[in-house]
C-alpha cells in the first residue's frame, strides 16, 4: 500500500505550530467553498482537541493566525478538551512562558485575537479567564485584557464617535 502522504488536517496544524504561511496556503487553496473551508477549519483538532487557532496561539504564529483569522466563518471561541482554554488562553500562555524582554512580542498574539473578536471572558475549565492567567508582573497583558473585557462587557452602551461624520450635525439641526 502507497503513503499517500500527510492528510490535510495533519497540515494545516503543522502549519500552525511552524508558523508557515506557504503551508497555510496550499492548505486553503483545497477547499472550493467558504462553507467547506469553515467546516474544516472548526473540526480540525489534534488528539488533545486543540484546533487550528489553539495550536497557532501556542506557539505564537502570528502570521498563520492572521491568515486563519482572515476565513469566513472560522470559529473564534471554540474551547480544547482537555483544559477547556479557547485560544486566547493559549495565546496567554505563550505570553507567560516568554522571558520578560519578549513580552511585548508576544502580546501581538493576544493582541491579533482581540481585534479579531476573541471573549475574553469565557472561563475554562478551571473557571480561569485569560486575565487570570496572566503573570501578574506583566502589566501591560492584563491592561489589554482588561479593556478587552470592558468593551465586550459596555458592548453597545459605549458611543463611537465617528470622525467621519465630525460636524455633520443631525438632520433635525438643519434649517
Amino acid at each position: 500500500m502507497a503513503d499517500e502522504g500527510a492528510s490535510n488536517r495533519e497540515l494545516l496544524l503543522e502549519a500552525c505550530r511552524r508558523n508557515n504561511t506557504d503551508l497555510l496556503s496550499s492548505v486553503l487553496s483545497e477547499f472550493s467553498s467558504s462553507d467547506e473551508l469553515a467546516n474544516f477549519l472548526n473540526t480540525a483538532t489534534d488528539a488533545l482537541g486543540c484546533g487550528a487557532l489553539h495550536i497557532g496561539a501556542q506557539y505564537g504564529a502570528y502570521e498563520v493566525l492572521d491568515m486563519l483569522l482572515d476565513q469566513e466563518g472560522v470559529e473564534i471561541d471554540g474551547v480544547e478538551k482537555r483544559e477547556g482554554d479557547t485560544c486566547l488562553h493559549k495565546a496567554v500562555r505563550y505570553v507567560n512562558s516568554l522571558s520578560k524582554d519578549e513580552w511585548e512580542e508576544g502580546q501581538a498574539i493576544v493582541d491579533i485575537l482581540i481585534d479579531a473578536g476573541c471573549d475574553p471572558r469565557i472561563r475554562n475549565k478551571a473557571k480561569l479567564r485569560p486575565i487570570d492567567l496572566t503573570d501578574p508582573r506583566n502589566t501591560e497583558l492584563r491592561s489589554l485584557l482588561q479593556k478587552a473585557e470592558f468593551t465586550m462587557l459596555a458592548g453597545d452602551d459605549v458611543v463611537q464617535e465617528d470622525d467621519d461624520d465630525a460636524g455633520a450635525g443631525s438632520a433635525s439641526d438643519s434649517d
